[in-house]
């Protein structure tokens, strides 16, 4: 069959068969996400040289990276962003989810020693708060270049438990080349794909005088990334194959209760997660499965994200954030992924989106002492064959198979 055939019965099909689905996929321009941006806040836009990739990022909201695009000003916006909260000008309570594919956390979120509830309070919504240091209030800008800008941040926080936690914060936002790219991933790119690649490095310094230990809470670097969902999103998570006896669960699906059959499935060594930004749901995996990337797969707009981060060897020991008073409050997961969708029936969803998350260790630090967390992120368009090549050689997973893990 030619080619303008192909394209013409595509077209019909699209049109009586799809329209349903192709009307909620909402495509965005990187510029439209910038324009609005700029209308409301200070943006920093960093770019490679020749100006296809590009990434905006927000000093007011902790130096987020708040979009990237891999094809210029016209391209794909590839963060969600909160259009309608940004522009009201409005601080919510609890929470104000502006939006950002690379955002700075902390935690534990949850527990005996969490920061996001005042001490001696229940775990429920009413009482849980997202600390102003990491929801409303802006990072210093400390220097800024055609392709990095870094932020610095010195504040004091206090857990759940009354410890109280003296802290520095330094992050430095960056865009790869291709051949740091290459080198970080281990393989060698097709020379036809568009990318933008980026990473922030994250350092968090114990600026007190007592050192922090286990026994009254410790600390942990939490990068979020907050992508625009699609019908046909699938989140790709590897990890480590083993015998639970000796390895643990090999997915901690209990956050928002269990996630049903046909939006989580879990092989031997690989799990298939929807993103579709319609039903409430997390997941995370523990410092004994989880690899050092996990990724996605939109097929509706052809995009492949990865996302990879520094884990150490030998650590074991990561906060719980689980909203209860723990037994094993060092025993939480190393990567997560949240997927959007109303929290009750008829109640409107916070996005929608859907997240890949990482984490640092618990920071078990002296006085002076540092830890950093680097937190990357690859978004790759381009031919079904590159991207297959690509998502093979880090995923170890083809698309068809990425794209066939559920029946839509």
């Amino acid at each position: 069959m030619k080619i303008w055939a192909k394209s013409i019965i595509l077209c019909v099909l699209l049109v009586t068969g799809c329209s349903q689905t192709m009307q909620k996929v909402k495509i965005t321009m990187f510029k439209q996400d910038l324009e609005l941006l700029e209308k409301y806040t200070d943006v920093l836009v960093l770019s490679d040289e020749s100006g296809s990739a590009q990434v905006a990022v927000v000093p007011a909201y902790q130096g987020r990276v708040m979009t990237s695009t891999a094809d210029g000003p016209e391209g794909l916006s590839f963060g969600w962003v909160n259009r309608e909260l940004i522009a009201s000008g409005k601080i919510q309570p609890h929470i104000n989810v502006y939006g950002g594919e690379d955002r700075f956390w902390m935690g534990p979120e949850g527990g005996q020693f969490a920061i996001f509830f005042p001490k001696d309070a229940p775990f429920d919504l009413e009482h849980w708060q997202t600390p102003a240091l990491i929801d409303t209030e802006p990072f210093e800008l400390v220097s800024k270049s055609r392709d990095r800008a870094t932020f610095r941040r010195l504040a004091n926080l206090t857990n759940q438990s009354g410890t109280q936690f003296n802290i520095q914060i330094d992050r430095t936002v960056r865009l790869l080349s291709t051949k740091e790219a290459e080198k970080a991933l281990g393989i060698d790119l097709p020379q036809s794909v568009k990318m933008v690649v980026y990473e922030s490095d994250n350092k968090l310094t114990n600026k007190g005088n007592k050192r922090w230990r286990k026994r009254t809470g410790l600390l942990s670097i939490w990068i979020l990334g907050m992508f625009n969902p699609s019908p046909e999103t699938t989140v790709v998570i590897p990890f480590k194959p083993g015998p639970e006896d000796k390895l643990g669960p090999r997915v901690n699906d209990a956050y928002f209760g269990k996630v049903p059959a046909d939006r989580l499935i879990v092989k031997d060594d690989v799990l298939f997660f929807s993103g579709d930004g319609k039903y409430r749901s997390k997941i995370g995996l523990s410092p004994q499965r989880a690899k050092p990337v996990l990724g996605s797969f939109d097929a509706t707009n052809n995009v492949l994200t990865l996302v990879q981060y520094n884990k150490p060897r030998d650590a074991t020991d990561y906060v719980n954030s689980m909203w209860e008073l723990q037994e094993e409050p060092f025993a939480g997961d190393v990567v997560n992924s949240y997927n959007d969708g109303p929290a009750e029936p008829g109640k409107k969803p916070l996005g929608p989106f859907y997240e890949l998350e990482t984490s640092s260790p618990a920071a078990s630090l002296k006085p002076s002492e540092s830890i950093s967390h680097i937190h990357r992120t690859f978004h790759f368009q381009g031919s079904e064959k590159d991207l297959d090549t690509i998502a093979r050689a880090t995923l170890d997973m083809g698309l068809e198979d990425i794209k066939n893990a559920f029946e839509r």
